[in-house]
């Protein structure tokens, strides 16, 4: 009796086993009948199955990451490149993946990565080598996406993202290119210092044009100046004469004193009835 129900207490937690599976966040469930596809909408959970005629295959619904081995590829130049990338997909059709792949993960990326490396090697040899590194990485990108997204959705996956991480050149090329890099730039340079030392004698000899321009015209305004100041000085004179000759004749002869004897061993050899000397002495015209 005692065996009887061990036997039955086995079998309904056998059966049990059977019954019910869990479905956690993060992963597909896939219902078979008999190998074929019943259902995949499970929600995260306890669920139920027919035992020993269902069974339930697990999928990872997450994004998964495809990262290989840098790969070597010919731009349109035939320079060879060592490109470095990544493939992020997931499974966004589990019924059709497991029918595909048979649930089988590896195999997915394994198809996955060959349909990349056919992709990124045609869009390559298409560009040159400064499209591939800078003027284009971004547009390539996304045409490589769309492109795949096409190519494998068959297997019932989806390609989130696809990115170059790296682009670099096989060891002896490096050198060869760094070197004529060097060069090209070493002109570049050289043509804009010629440019900037042309731009610079431009302005140089604009500024010499200019300067003797402005000095031509201050000397000319200096010119017009001191003619003025002579002809209002000569009318001054001349008013002042015409006022009181006699004065001014005095003036003038004390200025021409003033000058002759303005040092301490002043000598001047003259008649003194010379009219130089008029008003010296008595202080009246002699």
């Amino acid at each position: 009796m005692k065996n009887l129900l061990l036997i039955a207490v086995l079998g309904v937690l056998l059966l049990g086993a059977n019954s019910l599976f869990v479905v956690r966040e993060g992963e597909y469930a896939v219902l078979l009948q008999f190998g074929a596809v019943k259902r995949t909408d499970f929600e995260p959970g306890l669920h139920f199955k027919t035992p020993f005629i269902q069974s339930v295959r697990k999928l990872e619904r997450r994004i998964v990451t495809l990262n290989r081995e840098p790969q070597r590829y010919l731009t349109s130049e035939k320079k060879d490149v060592l490109v470095d990338f990544y493939v992020k997909w997931r499974i966004n059709q589990p019924a059709l993946f497991y029918t595909a792949s048979s649930g089988d993960e590896s195999l997915a990326e394994s198809r996955l990565e060959n349909t990349t490396r056919d992709v990124l090697g045609r869009e390559i040899i298409a560009m040159e080598l400064k499209q591939v590194v800078a003027d284009q990485r971004s547009s390539l990108m996304e045409t490589m996406k769309k492109t795949l997204n096409k190519t494998v959705g068959d297997l019932g996956i989806e390609v989130v993202d696809v990115r170059m991480m790296s682009i670099a050149l096989p060891e002896g090329v490096s050198q060869k290119v760094f070197d004529r890099m060097s060069s090209e730039r070493e002109q570049v340079a050289n043509n804009l210092r010629s440019k900037g030392t042309e731009v610079a004698e431009q302005i140089r000899a604009t500024a010499d044009k200019n300067v003797q321009v402005m000095l031509a015209e201050a000397e000319r305004d200096a010119q017009l100046l001191r003619g003025e100041g002579d002809a209002q000085s000569a009318a001054i004179y001349a008013a002042a004469y015409q006022r009181d000759a006699e004065f001014y004749s005095f003036y003038r002869s004390l200025q021409a004193y003033r000058a002759a004897f303005s040092g301490s061993d002043s000598v001047l050899v003259l008649d003194p009835k010379s009219e130089f000397f008029q008003y010296f002495g008595s202080g009246s015209k002699r």
